[in-house]
């Protein structure tokens, strides 16, 4: 929040990368089925060239056959015609440990396999050795899929096909859609994986919310241009997109990447935001925060809801909660009785500002504020439903903020800080217990309200 108140491209070739380091939905996962013996890996997922037959290279060869399979499936309904497999294979580095005898023509279109270091890519050139084909650095995906959990390198393999899916149907026209629609063909196929449909891979319900969290390291750094020719995307707008293949599916990702889609990665745009990264100081976020919910509400009452609107105290208060919330011990409270907002600057507010930024702060006190609203609408507010409607609610104000229609100046990489709040506090016991949902679900609802408006959050709007 502003102060105001406020793949590399190699040449000749296409080649994406995934890392490049420089409705509220209920997620019902399926029941795995029971192990069976895996059946035999495709022709190709079985002779990675370079692997060393590791965790990491089994759990890719798992995961580029389930792509073989899931893909030669559902390609022709969604956009017509079979699937061709990749025809230039896969391959597998250790750029630290780089055997030239394994790589007589290189990896992915001839490339020097230490090129792969930190990195994932696809890469097509009919003129190319290698063409149509996938290399990874094994080294670097064990390290993600140690802090992210064991399902990460697989994401990343889905993400790569879904590159070479859009080889085989065309590209978006710019870097920000071609990556983000690669995010989205990887959350259809992960979706298929945790109903329990996959052959040879496995995800568990708690490992989302990792995913998620690793989406993280593979955004760009704040303050990049959409435009930029390498761009991939903010966190907000990768987690978006793998959301919106994991619940609507293929279809999504091919209908929904157009000139029309709204991606809210941007650069800086004074130096004061710059220096600061556009975080306000916290004094200064808790004290407009007020108003600009109040004035959003009032209006939204007036002109949606048509009836007066009568704004909630807000507080803070510091580990000592107000009488009427100290009962329930939560960081995050409405209290509808004494229609007060009330949170925890010392053991949340604060903490999530510091280690987050501002954003974290204001997307906290939206969502007691949403139960507020719901209250006055006549609406359940502290119950399940009430706190998973604040959420959706909580990212419809969000959605004002960012359109200017709040008082506040979104800044880059506020609404990805709305997402790091939800994966890291919205699970806590302390505050949102009542929500009963896992981070990921959280993100969703959020993302419902901002991408779909009111009528996502279960308000008669």
């Amino acid at each position: 929040m502003a102060r105001s108140l406020r793949h590399r491209l190699l040449p000749a070739f296409l080649a994406l990368c995934t890392v490049c380091l420089t409705g509220c939905a209920t997620i019902v996962i399926g029941e795995p089925r029971a192990r069976q013996p895996a059946p035999s890996p495709g022709a190709n997922a079985g002779e990675i060239v370079g692997a060393d037959g590791g965790a990491v290279d089994q759990l890719a060869a798992d995961a580029l056959a389930d792509l073989e399979d899931y893909w030669s499936d559902t390609f022709p309904d969604v956009f017509g015609g079979a699937f061709e497999p990749l025809q230039g294979g896969y391959f597998s580095v250790d750029p630290g440990d780089v055997d030239p005898a394994a790589f007589p023509r290189g990896v992915g279109c001839g490339s020097d396999p230490r090129e792969v270091e930190n990195n994932a890519f696809y890469c097509q050139s009919p003129d190319a050795p290698n063409s149509d084909s996938i290399s990874y650095d094994r080294a670097f995906l064990a390290e993600l899929g140690e802090g992210y959990g064991t399902f990460l390198p697989a994401l990343v393999m889905a993400h790569e096909f879904g590159h070479a899916v859009q080889a085989r149907v065309g590209l978006p026209r710019t870097s920000i859609a071609t990556e983000t629609q690669a995010d989205c063909l990887a959350g259809s196929w992960t979706r298929w994986v945790a109903d329990g449909e996959a052959p040879r891979s496995r995800l568990r319900e708690p490992e989302l919310d990792d995913l998620l969290r690793g989406y993280f390291l593979l955004r760009d750094p704040v303050g990049t241009s959409s435009a930029a020719q390498s761009a991939h995307g903010s966190y907000f707008d990768r987690v978006s997109a793998f959301q919106d293949g994991f619940d609507d599916g293929p279809e999504a990702c091919r209908d929904d990447f157009g000139p029309e889609r709204v991606f809210t990665q941007g650069e800086f745009q004074t130096d004061e935001e710059f220096a600061t990264r556009g975080n306000a100081d916290y004094g200064y976020v808790v004290e407009a925060l007020v108003p600009s919910l109040s004035g959003v509400w009032e209006q939204a009452f007036q002109e949606i809801f048509r009836e007066p609107f009568t704004p909630p105290d807000v507080e803070a208060f510091s580990r000592e909660a107000p009488d009427c919330a100290r009962e329930a011990d939560l960081d995050l409270v409405f209290c509808p009785d004494e229609q007060l907002v009330t949170y925890d600057q010392r053991d949340l507010a604060q903490p999530a500002y510091q280690d987050i930024g501002d954003f974290a702060v204001v997307t906290a006190v939206a969502i007691p504020y949403a139960q507020a609203v719901r209250d006055q609408l006549g609406l359940s507010d502290v119950d399940p439903e009430g706190v998973r409607s604040a959420v959706c609610l909580s990212g419809w104000y969000a959605a004002k903020v960012y359109n200017g229609q709040a008082g506040l100046t979104i800044s880059p990489g506020d609404l990805d800080e709305s997402v790091q709040f939800l994966l890291t506090y919205g699970q806590s016991g302390t505050v949102l217990p009542a929500a009963e949902l896992s981070g990921f679900e959280l993100v969703d609802l959020f993302r419902s309200g901002f991408e779909e408006g009111l009528g996502a959050c279960d308000v008669g709007a």
